[in-house]
């Protein structure tokens, strides 16, 4: 038996579904039935039913976008710092191995040799180190709660996407912004990387961090141009002049923009499709809400 976290979430509805097709048992324990967040219950529950893995999707991303998180302060820090802390005690004492969705929004850029971040890389993109969107932050400050836990997988998502029309899909939102930031990006098609992380638990791959992202990077215009040529959008994607134009008429807060380094989840064995590959596929295969 696998528990859920987050299950009504974005990336929770692709575990569901991913558990549900291969078969494997599972529950998804919703918040609105037992507060997870309540240390010493969730302790005592997972003591009493001794699930074999436990999956964290929960988290606050903010609505439509992480904009929002700049006005929900405290529930973005509850949610994203304050639970993973949570959750690592109560999976400690218990004695149950855990994964945590984190993200790689806490990079900004790329290593100095143009190369993606890889896991050892410190974050640069946090409230350490400079003026971060606060979402970013609090991800940062949940994988500083993690560090030395034992018998956990942190799993970095990055923007993530698939065929089906979506107001949380990277695809579907360039579709419908009124104009584009251009900007270099690693990102990750949803299913593989939920296929991904809960192969780290059945090949019982070594516990730490790792970059689940579809390898090679992805700037927006080659997005669009992909768009374009699978039909799906035909409109004419109107860009910002540059990040100074988008902070002055679009964002109330920075966004991460950032490449990284996916070959570490590559030499366990597990591997996603090429960016470019993925997202043609998915573009072939579009889906309308």
């Amino acid at each position: 038996m696998i528990y859920l976290l987050g299950g009504s979430g974005y990336v929770g509805e692709a575990y569901q579904a991913l558990l549900q097709r291969k078969g494997v048992p599972f529950r998804n324990l919703r918040r609105a039935e037992f507060d997870y967040s309540d240390a010493a219950a969730l302790t005592e529950l997972l003591r009493r039913e001794k699930p074999a893995f436990l999956i964290n999707a929960a988290g606050y991303t903010g609505k439509p976008n992480v904009d929002a998180c700049e006005l929900h302060k405290a529930e973005c820090l509850s949610g994203n710092a304050v639970l993973p802390g949570t959750i690592a005690a109560a999976c400690a004492a218990a004695g149950v191995p855990w994964g945590h969705v984190s993200s790689g929004c806490i990079y900004s850029g790329a290593r100095p040799d143009g190369s993606g971040f890889r896991e050892d890389d410190p974050p640069n993109f946090t409230f350490r180190t400079n003026h971060c969107s606060f979402y970013s932050g609090t991800k940062a400050l949940g994988e500083e709660v993690l560090a030395g836990a034992p018998n956990v997988y942190l799993w970095r998502l990055r923007i993530p996407f698939n065929e089906v029309e979506n107001p949380r899909n990277y695809l579907t939102k360039l579709m419908r912004y009124a104009t584009l930031l251009e900007a270099t990006n690693s990102i990750s098609q949803l299913e593989e990387f939920c296929a991904a992380t809960l192969a780290c638990w059945e090949q019982r791959v070594p516990f730490g961090t790792y970059n689940v992202t579809n390898p090679g990077q992805v700037t927006t215009h080659e997005v669009v141009e992909l768009i374009k040529q699978s039909g799906v959008c035909r409109k004419d994607f109107v860009f910002f002049k540059d990040e100074t134009d988008f902070m002055a008429k679009a964002a109330k807060t920075p966004r991460s923009n950032c490449v990284m380094d996916s070959t570490k989840l590559a030499s366990v064995g597990i591997h996603l499709t090429e960016v470019h590959d993925a997202v043609a596929r998915a573009l072939r295969s579009w889906r309308r809400a």
